[in-house]
């Protein structure tokens, strides 16, 4: 019983990873020839040696919004890639750090009633 269900868990990952695979080169192909192999962020050029360290960002994040005009791409280095990720994950899990600031700023003064205990 046990090895039939981790069975039908490695197939169920296995055409994920599939399903993954096949949406990533039906974008990555078209975005290849639609923009030139340059980071969007840094500016790095690829040729067909190095091409494998660039990627296709989705601006939105949505990885199923692929519009035939590519405007929800750009072509990022794998380390832009990353940083723009980690940036959004940031986001999501602490809001905008300009809000954040103003919004959190310390209301209590310890040393509010200094200078009173210091002149008796």
């Amino acid at each position: 019983m046990s090895e039939d269900k981790n069975k039908r868990l490695d197939d169920i990952v296995a055409q994920a990873k599939k399903y993954q695979t096949d949406r990533e080169q039906t974008y990555r192909e078209r975005s290849l020839k639609m923009y030139p192999w340059v980071c969007g962020r840094c500016s790095r050029e690829f040729t067909n040696v190095n091409l494998q360290e660039l990627t296709v960002h989705h601006r939105d994040h949505n990885h199923d919004n692929n519009p035939n005009d590519g405007s929800n791409w750009e072509l990022l280095c794998i380390y832009c890639h990353d940083n723009e990720h980690s940036r959004y994950i940031e986001q999501v899990r602490y809001g905008n750090n300009d809000t954040q600031q103003t919004s959190d700023k310390a209301s209590h003064n310890p040393f509010a009633g200094l200078s009173d205990l210091l002149n008796k």
